[in-house]
Protein backbone atom coordinates (compact mmCIF):
# COMPACT_ATOMS: atom_id res chain seq x y z
CA UNK A 1 0.00 0.00 0.00
CA UNK A 2 2.68 2.29 0.72
CA UNK A 3 4.46 1.65 -2.40
CA UNK A 4 1.42 2.37 -4.45
CA UNK A 5 0.88 5.73 -2.41
CA UNK A 6 4.22 6.68 -3.26
CA UNK A 7 3.57 6.09 -7.03
CA UNK A 8 0.99 7.91 -6.58
CA UNK A 9 2.26 10.84 -5.44
CA UNK A 10 5.32 10.44 -7.87
CA UNK A 11 2.74 11.41 -10.75
CA UNK A 12 2.48 14.89 -8.93
CA UNK A 13 5.94 15.19 -8.73
CA UNK A 14 7.89 17.89 -11.19
CA UNK A 15 5.67 20.38 -11.12
CA UNK A 16 5.67 23.82 -10.80
CA UNK A 17 4.44 25.85 -7.21
CA UNK A 18 3.16 28.50 -9.30
CA UNK A 19 0.49 25.45 -10.96
CA UNK A 20 -0.13 24.48 -7.40
CA UNK A 21 -1.50 27.82 -6.39
CA UNK A 22 -3.49 28.20 -9.22
CA UNK A 23 -5.00 24.52 -8.35
CA UNK A 24 -5.38 26.26 -4.86
CA UNK A 25 -7.10 29.02 -6.48
CA UNK A 26 -9.24 26.91 -8.36
CA UNK A 27 -9.86 24.46 -5.85
CA UNK A 28 -11.66 27.83 -3.58
CA UNK A 29 -13.23 29.49 -6.65
CA UNK A 30 -14.97 26.14 -7.19
CA UNK A 31 -15.80 24.96 -3.78
CA UNK A 32 -17.00 28.40 -3.26
CA UNK A 33 -19.98 27.78 -6.47
CA UNK A 34 -22.15 26.50 -4.21
CA UNK A 35 -25.06 28.19 -5.72
CA UNK A 36 -24.65 26.66 -8.97
CA UNK A 37 -26.34 22.70 -8.02
CA UNK A 38 -29.64 24.88 -5.80
CA UNK A 39 -30.26 26.97 -8.45
CA UNK A 40 -33.36 25.56 -9.99
CA UNK A 41 -34.10 24.54 -6.16
CA UNK A 42 -33.58 28.20 -5.09
CA UNK A 43 -35.70 29.35 -8.05
CA UNK A 44 -38.40 26.92 -7.36
CA UNK A 45 -38.85 26.88 -3.95
CA UNK A 46 -37.69 30.72 -2.90
CA UNK A 47 -39.01 32.62 -5.67
CA UNK A 48 -42.13 30.41 -6.54
CA UNK A 49 -40.74 30.32 -10.54
CA UNK A 50 -42.36 27.68 -12.85
CA UNK A 51 -40.29 25.26 -14.59
CA UNK A 52 -40.37 26.86 -17.83
CA UNK A 53 -39.04 30.07 -16.39
CA UNK A 54 -36.30 28.68 -14.85
CA UNK A 55 -35.16 26.68 -18.26
CA UNK A 56 -35.27 30.32 -19.51
CA UNK A 57 -33.04 30.98 -16.56
CA UNK A 58 -30.79 28.91 -16.88
CA UNK A 59 -30.21 29.12 -20.95
CA UNK A 60 -29.10 32.78 -20.04
CA UNK A 61 -26.55 31.36 -17.61
CA UNK A 62 -25.18 29.54 -20.80
CA UNK A 63 -25.41 32.54 -22.60
CA UNK A 64 -23.44 34.23 -20.31
CA UNK A 65 -20.87 31.03 -20.28
CA UNK A 66 -20.11 31.31 -23.64
CA UNK A 67 -20.53 35.20 -24.27
CA UNK A 68 -17.79 35.42 -20.98
CA UNK A 69 -15.44 33.28 -22.83
CA UNK A 70 -15.12 35.18 -25.79
CA UNK A 71 -14.90 38.34 -23.69
CA UNK A 72 -12.01 37.04 -21.44
CA UNK A 73 -10.03 35.38 -24.72
CA UNK A 74 -10.41 38.76 -25.90
CA UNK A 75 -9.22 40.87 -22.94
CA UNK A 76 -6.20 38.02 -22.08
CA UNK A 77 -4.47 39.02 -25.52
CA UNK A 78 -5.24 42.97 -24.60
CA UNK A 79 -4.50 42.71 -20.59
CA UNK A 80 -3.17 39.59 -19.92
CA UNK A 81 -4.30 36.82 -17.84
CA UNK A 82 -3.52 37.72 -14.06
CA UNK A 83 -6.01 40.80 -14.78
CA UNK A 84 -8.54 38.97 -16.37
CA UNK A 85 -8.54 36.06 -13.71
CA UNK A 86 -8.67 38.89 -10.26
CA UNK A 87 -11.03 41.04 -11.69
CA UNK A 88 -13.42 38.18 -12.59
CA UNK A 89 -12.80 36.42 -9.15
CA UNK A 90 -13.39 40.22 -7.61
CA UNK A 91 -16.27 41.22 -9.36
CA UNK A 92 -17.67 37.40 -9.77
CA UNK A 93 -17.95 38.05 -5.89
CA UNK A 94 -19.74 41.62 -5.51
CA UNK A 95 -22.18 39.86 -8.00
CA UNK A 96 -23.15 36.96 -6.05
CA UNK A 97 -24.05 39.73 -3.16
CA UNK A 98 -26.03 42.07 -5.98
CA UNK A 99 -28.12 39.01 -7.56
CA UNK A 100 -29.24 37.61 -3.96
CA UNK A 101 -31.31 40.93 -3.86
CA UNK A 102 -32.73 40.20 -7.39
CA UNK A 103 -36.29 38.46 -7.58
CA UNK A 104 -38.04 39.42 -10.52
CA UNK A 105 -37.66 37.07 -13.89
CA UNK A 106 -36.72 39.48 -16.01
CA UNK A 107 -34.15 40.72 -13.33
CA UNK A 108 -32.50 37.45 -12.65
CA UNK A 109 -31.97 36.82 -16.04
CA UNK A 110 -30.08 39.70 -16.98
CA UNK A 111 -28.42 39.20 -13.34
CA UNK A 112 -27.09 35.52 -13.85
CA UNK A 113 -26.01 36.41 -18.03
CA UNK A 114 -23.65 39.22 -16.36
CA UNK A 115 -22.92 37.29 -13.19
CA UNK A 116 -21.49 34.39 -15.39
CA UNK A 117 -20.16 36.63 -18.24
CA UNK A 118 -17.59 37.85 -15.39
CA UNK A 119 -16.88 34.89 -13.85
CA UNK A 120 -16.13 32.62 -17.23
CA UNK A 121 -14.74 35.17 -18.81
CA UNK A 122 -11.51 34.07 -16.44
CA UNK A 123 -11.44 30.86 -17.87
CA UNK A 124 -9.43 31.29 -21.25
CA UNK A 125 -7.00 33.01 -18.74
CA UNK A 126 -7.00 30.17 -16.19
CA UNK A 127 -5.77 28.05 -19.36
CA UNK A 128 -3.34 30.86 -20.69
CA UNK A 129 -2.05 31.57 -17.04
CA UNK A 130 -1.01 27.45 -16.55
CA UNK A 131 0.53 27.21 -19.94
CA UNK A 132 2.95 30.09 -18.87
CA UNK A 133 3.30 28.83 -15.21
CA UNK A 134 3.94 25.15 -16.79
CA UNK A 135 7.10 23.57 -18.33
CA UNK A 136 5.87 22.26 -21.39
CA UNK A 137 6.92 18.61 -20.63
CA UNK A 138 4.38 19.10 -17.23
CA UNK A 139 1.84 20.86 -19.17
CA UNK A 140 -0.97 17.79 -19.40
CA UNK A 141 -0.08 16.85 -16.07
CA UNK A 142 -0.47 20.47 -14.90
CA UNK A 143 -3.79 20.35 -16.44
CA UNK A 144 -4.74 17.07 -14.88
CA UNK A 145 -3.79 18.74 -11.45
CA UNK A 146 -6.59 21.37 -12.20
CA UNK A 147 -8.95 19.22 -13.16
CA UNK A 148 -8.29 17.69 -9.95
CA UNK A 149 -9.01 20.81 -7.82
CA UNK A 150 -12.09 21.53 -9.91
CA UNK A 151 -13.34 18.00 -8.92
CA UNK A 152 -12.94 17.95 -5.35
CA UNK A 153 -14.53 21.96 -5.53
CA UNK A 154 -17.74 20.64 -7.02
CA UNK A 155 -17.62 17.40 -4.63
CA UNK A 156 -17.29 19.63 -1.68
CA UNK A 157 -19.48 22.55 -2.45
CA UNK A 158 -22.68 21.21 -2.96
CA UNK A 159 -22.17 19.29 0.57
CA UNK A 160 -21.26 22.57 2.50
CA UNK A 161 -24.45 23.96 0.61
CA UNK A 162 -26.38 21.73 1.77
CA UNK A 163 -25.53 22.40 5.31
CA UNK A 164 -26.13 25.90 5.10
CA UNK A 165 -29.22 26.30 2.99
CA UNK A 166 -30.48 23.60 6.41
CA UNK A 167 -28.86 26.05 9.11
CA UNK A 168 -28.59 29.72 7.55
CA UNK A 169 -30.94 29.70 4.02
CA UNK A 170 -29.82 30.68 0.58
CA UNK A 171 -29.14 33.91 1.63
CA UNK A 172 -26.10 32.79 3.32
CA UNK A 173 -24.92 30.87 0.45
CA UNK A 174 -25.12 33.87 -1.97
CA UNK A 175 -22.86 35.66 0.58
CA UNK A 176 -20.38 32.31 1.08
CA UNK A 177 -19.85 31.90 -2.76
CA UNK A 178 -19.32 35.87 -2.76
CA UNK A 179 -16.59 35.70 -0.05
CA UNK A 180 -14.83 33.00 -0.89
CA UNK A 181 -13.96 34.13 -4.77
CA UNK A 182 -12.92 37.42 -3.08
CA UNK A 183 -10.55 35.14 -1.07
CA UNK A 184 -9.86 33.26 -4.12
CA UNK A 185 -8.68 36.63 -5.93
CA UNK A 186 -6.79 37.80 -2.62
CA UNK A 187 -4.53 34.42 -2.75
CA UNK A 188 -3.96 35.50 -6.25
CA UNK A 189 -2.51 38.39 -5.48
CA UNK A 190 -0.39 37.03 -2.73
CA UNK A 191 1.11 34.31 -4.73
CA UNK A 192 0.74 34.68 -8.66
CA UNK A 193 1.44 38.42 -8.97
CA UNK A 194 3.64 38.83 -11.79
CA UNK A 195 6.23 40.32 -9.74
CA UNK A 196 6.36 37.21 -7.73
CA UNK A 197 5.55 34.00 -10.32
CA UNK A 198 7.83 32.92 -12.52
CA UNK A 199 7.15 32.59 -16.45
CA UNK A 200 8.12 28.84 -16.99
CA UNK A 201 6.73 28.29 -20.72
CA UNK A 202 9.49 30.29 -22.61
CA UNK A 203 8.17 29.29 -26.17
CA UNK A 204 7.91 32.43 -28.26
CA UNK A 205 4.25 33.65 -29.63
CA UNK A 206 4.38 33.23 -33.33
CA UNK A 207 5.20 37.71 -34.69
CA UNK A 208 2.01 37.68 -36.84
CA UNK A 209 -0.28 35.64 -34.90
CA UNK A 210 -2.69 33.50 -36.77
CA UNK A 211 -6.53 34.30 -36.07
CA UNK A 212 -8.06 30.72 -34.74
CA UNK A 213 -10.90 31.45 -37.01
CA UNK A 214 -8.32 31.00 -39.95
CA UNK A 215 -7.18 27.90 -38.13
CA UNK A 216 -9.05 25.40 -39.95
CA UNK A 217 -7.73 22.17 -38.52
CA UNK A 218 -8.17 23.66 -34.96
CA UNK A 219 -11.98 25.06 -35.95
CA UNK A 220 -12.42 21.20 -36.76
CA UNK A 221 -11.20 20.24 -33.83
CA UNK A 222 -13.43 22.99 -31.89
CA UNK A 223 -16.94 21.43 -33.50
CA UNK A 224 -15.99 17.66 -32.26
CA UNK A 225 -15.03 18.74 -29.07
CA UNK A 226 -18.24 20.51 -28.47
CA UNK A 227 -19.95 17.48 -29.98
CA UNK A 228 -17.97 15.52 -27.62
CA UNK A 229 -19.78 17.83 -24.83
CA UNK A 230 -22.80 17.59 -25.98
CA UNK A 231 -22.70 14.03 -25.68
CA UNK A 232 -21.18 13.99 -22.51
CA UNK A 233 -23.67 16.43 -20.39
CA UNK A 234 -26.27 13.80 -20.97
CA UNK A 235 -24.78 12.26 -17.62
CA UNK A 236 -26.03 15.31 -15.46
CA UNK A 237 -28.93 15.95 -17.06
CA UNK A 238 -30.81 12.96 -19.32
CA UNK A 239 -29.29 10.13 -17.78
CA UNK A 240 -30.04 10.99 -13.62
CA UNK A 241 -33.75 10.98 -15.16
CA UNK A 242 -32.72 7.30 -17.23
CA UNK A 243 -31.25 6.02 -13.74
CA UNK A 244 -34.75 6.93 -11.67
CA UNK A 245 -37.56 6.49 -14.37
CA UNK A 246 -36.15 3.28 -16.19
CA UNK A 247 -34.25 1.62 -13.31
CA UNK A 248 -36.36 2.92 -10.84
CA UNK A 249 -32.63 4.06 -8.75
CA UNK A 250 -33.64 6.08 -5.37
CA UNK A 251 -32.38 9.53 -5.23
CA UNK A 252 -29.37 8.21 -2.96
CA UNK A 253 -28.02 5.30 -5.39
CA UNK A 254 -27.98 8.25 -8.20
CA UNK A 255 -25.95 10.23 -5.98
CA UNK A 256 -23.60 7.50 -5.76
CA UNK A 257 -23.48 6.84 -9.28
CA UNK A 258 -22.73 10.15 -10.22
CA UNK A 259 -20.53 10.63 -7.01
CA UNK A 260 -18.40 7.58 -8.26
CA UNK A 261 -17.51 10.16 -11.59
CA UNK A 262 -15.52 12.72 -8.92
CA UNK A 263 -14.19 9.46 -6.95
CA UNK A 264 -12.72 8.16 -10.05
CA UNK A 265 -11.29 11.31 -11.47
CA UNK A 266 -9.51 12.14 -7.95
CA UNK A 267 -7.94 8.27 -7.53
CA UNK A 268 -6.76 7.55 -11.25
CA UNK A 269 -6.58 10.11 -13.70
CA UNK A 270 -3.07 11.79 -12.56
CA UNK A 271 -2.01 8.40 -12.74
CA UNK A 272 -3.37 7.75 -15.81
CA UNK A 273 -2.21 10.95 -17.95
CA UNK A 274 1.23 9.80 -16.29
CA UNK A 275 1.06 6.27 -18.25
CA UNK A 276 -0.07 8.31 -21.21
CA UNK A 277 2.97 10.61 -21.64
CA UNK A 278 5.38 7.74 -20.53
CA UNK A 279 3.31 6.33 -24.00
CA UNK A 280 3.86 9.36 -26.19
CA UNK A 281 -0.05 9.32 -27.10
CA UNK A 282 -0.61 12.25 -29.56
CA UNK A 283 -3.27 14.83 -28.08
CA UNK A 284 -5.84 14.09 -31.05
CA UNK A 285 -5.40 10.13 -30.56
CA UNK A 286 -6.54 10.54 -26.89
CA UNK A 287 -9.40 12.38 -27.70
CA UNK A 288 -10.45 10.21 -30.22
CA UNK A 289 -10.51 7.09 -27.71
CA UNK A 290 -11.74 9.18 -25.02
CA UNK A 291 -14.89 9.88 -27.42
CA UNK A 292 -15.19 6.32 -28.41
CA UNK A 293 -15.48 5.49 -24.69
CA UNK A 294 -18.17 7.01 -24.14
CA UNK A 295 -20.14 6.59 -26.76
CA UNK A 296 -19.62 2.67 -25.91
CA UNK A 297 -21.21 3.71 -22.27
CA UNK A 298 -24.44 4.60 -23.93
CA UNK A 299 -24.12 1.34 -26.56
CA UNK A 300 -23.85 -0.25 -23.13
CA UNK A 301 -27.38 1.06 -21.98
CA UNK A 302 -29.19 -0.87 -25.33
CA UNK A 303 -27.40 -3.64 -24.90
CA UNK A 304 -29.45 -5.46 -21.36
CA UNK A 305 -31.22 -4.28 -18.79
CA UNK A 306 -29.14 -5.15 -16.12
CA UNK A 307 -29.16 -2.38 -13.69
CA UNK A 308 -25.24 -2.98 -13.16
CA UNK A 309 -24.42 -1.57 -16.64
CA UNK A 310 -25.49 1.34 -15.36
CA UNK A 311 -22.05 1.38 -13.15
CA UNK A 312 -20.05 -0.08 -16.28
CA UNK A 313 -21.16 2.72 -18.34
CA UNK A 314 -20.27 5.59 -15.73
CA UNK A 315 -17.08 3.91 -15.34
CA UNK A 316 -16.56 3.78 -19.39
CA UNK A 317 -17.43 7.65 -19.99
CA UNK A 318 -15.76 8.28 -16.94
CA UNK A 319 -12.58 6.77 -18.04
CA UNK A 320 -13.38 8.69 -21.91
CA UNK A 321 -13.56 11.94 -19.78
CA UNK A 322 -10.15 11.34 -18.11
CA UNK A 323 -8.42 10.44 -21.32
CA UNK A 324 -10.06 12.81 -23.80
CA UNK A 325 -10.39 16.43 -21.51
CA UNK A 326 -6.85 16.31 -20.13
CA UNK A 327 -5.19 16.00 -23.47
CA UNK A 328 -7.72 18.03 -25.45
CA UNK A 329 -6.66 21.08 -23.21
CA UNK A 330 -2.79 19.92 -23.96
CA UNK A 331 -3.83 20.28 -27.66
CA UNK A 332 -5.75 23.92 -27.49
CA UNK A 333 -2.57 25.46 -25.46
CA UNK A 334 -0.18 24.03 -28.10
CA UNK A 335 -2.35 25.13 -30.73
CA UNK A 336 -2.63 28.52 -29.32
CA UNK A 337 1.53 29.17 -30.11
CA UNK A 338 0.49 29.81 -33.74
CA UNK A 339 -1.47 32.96 -32.83
CA UNK A 340 -2.74 34.88 -29.55
CA UNK A 341 -3.45 32.65 -26.57
CA UNK A 342 -6.59 34.42 -25.25
CA UNK A 343 -7.81 34.21 -28.31
CA UNK A 344 -7.83 30.33 -29.10
CA UNK A 345 -8.80 29.58 -25.35
CA UNK A 346 -11.64 31.56 -25.80
CA UNK A 347 -12.99 29.73 -28.31
CA UNK A 348 -11.69 26.60 -26.84
CA UNK A 349 -13.80 27.30 -23.83
CA UNK A 350 -17.19 28.57 -26.29
CA UNK A 351 -17.15 25.02 -27.38
CA UNK A 352 -18.08 23.89 -23.72
CA UNK A 353 -20.58 26.90 -23.31
CA UNK A 354 -22.61 25.49 -26.72
CA UNK A 355 -22.25 22.14 -25.92
CA UNK A 356 -24.08 23.10 -22.28
CA UNK A 357 -26.41 25.70 -23.79
CA UNK A 358 -28.08 23.13 -26.40
CA UNK A 359 -26.92 19.59 -24.73
CA UNK A 360 -28.99 19.75 -21.67
CA UNK A 361 -32.08 20.44 -23.37
CA UNK A 362 -31.89 18.55 -26.15
CA UNK A 363 -31.30 15.31 -24.39
CA UNK A 364 -34.08 16.08 -22.12
CA UNK A 365 -36.82 17.02 -25.05
CA UNK A 366 -35.84 13.81 -26.92
CA UNK A 367 -35.64 11.49 -24.09
CA UNK A 368 -39.69 13.15 -23.74
CA UNK A 369 -40.47 12.98 -27.09
CA UNK A 370 -39.02 9.60 -28.20
CA UNK A 371 -37.92 7.63 -25.18
CA UNK A 372 -34.33 7.13 -23.70
CA UNK A 373 -33.51 4.25 -26.15
CA UNK A 374 -33.72 6.53 -29.56
CA UNK A 375 -31.88 9.25 -27.22
CA UNK A 376 -28.61 6.69 -26.88
CA UNK A 377 -28.81 5.84 -30.34
CA UNK A 378 -28.72 10.04 -31.35
CA UNK A 379 -25.73 10.05 -28.90
CA UNK A 380 -23.95 6.98 -30.58
CA UNK A 381 -24.68 8.65 -34.05
CA UNK A 382 -23.39 12.03 -32.81
CA UNK A 383 -20.34 10.04 -31.45
CA UNK A 384 -19.54 8.62 -34.95
CA UNK A 385 -19.42 12.57 -36.47
CA UNK A 386 -17.23 13.52 -34.08
CA UNK A 387 -15.01 10.28 -34.71
CA UNK A 388 -14.71 11.52 -37.83
CA UNK A 389 -14.09 14.95 -37.78
CA UNK A 390 -11.10 13.84 -35.26
CA UNK A 391 -9.48 11.49 -37.92
CA UNK A 392 -9.99 14.28 -40.49
CA UNK A 393 -7.87 16.66 -37.68
CA UNK A 394 -5.78 13.65 -37.52
CA UNK A 395 -4.79 13.73 -40.67
CA UNK A 396 -4.57 17.39 -41.58
CA UNK A 397 -1.91 17.52 -38.58
CA UNK A 398 -0.04 14.69 -40.15
CA UNK A 399 0.08 16.74 -43.44
CA UNK A 400 0.86 19.58 -41.91
CA UNK A 401 3.93 17.91 -40.23
CA UNK A 402 5.25 16.82 -43.51
CA UNK A 403 5.00 19.70 -44.96
CA UNK A 404 6.80 21.54 -42.42
CA UNK A 405 9.96 18.89 -42.53
CA UNK A 406 10.11 19.14 -46.34
CA UNK A 407 10.19 23.27 -45.26
CA UNK A 408 13.23 22.49 -43.26
CA UNK A 409 14.78 19.77 -45.44
CA UNK A 410 14.59 22.22 -48.53
CA UNK A 411 16.40 25.42 -46.38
Amino acid sequence: MVKLLNRYAETFSGLSKEVWWLSLITLVNRAGAMVIPFLSLYLTDDLQFTKAQVGWIMTSFGVGSFFGSWLGGKLCDIIGYYKVILGALIFTGVGFFVVQQLHTFWSICIGFFLLITVADAARPAFFVALSAYSKPENKTRSLTLIRLAINLGFSAGPAVGGLIIAFAGYAALFWIDGITCIIAGLILIQTLHPKKARVLDKEKVVEQPVAPQSDLAYVIFLVALAIFGFIFVQYFSTMPLYYKEIHSLSEENIGLLLAMNGALIFLFEMPLIAYIERKKWSSISGLINGLVLTGVSFLMLLITPWTGILILGMAAATLGEMIAFPLGNKFALDRSKKGRQGAYMGLYSMSFAVAHIFGHNAGMQMAQAYGFDLTWLVMIGFTGIGFVLLIIVKKMLAAESKNKSLYLNTK
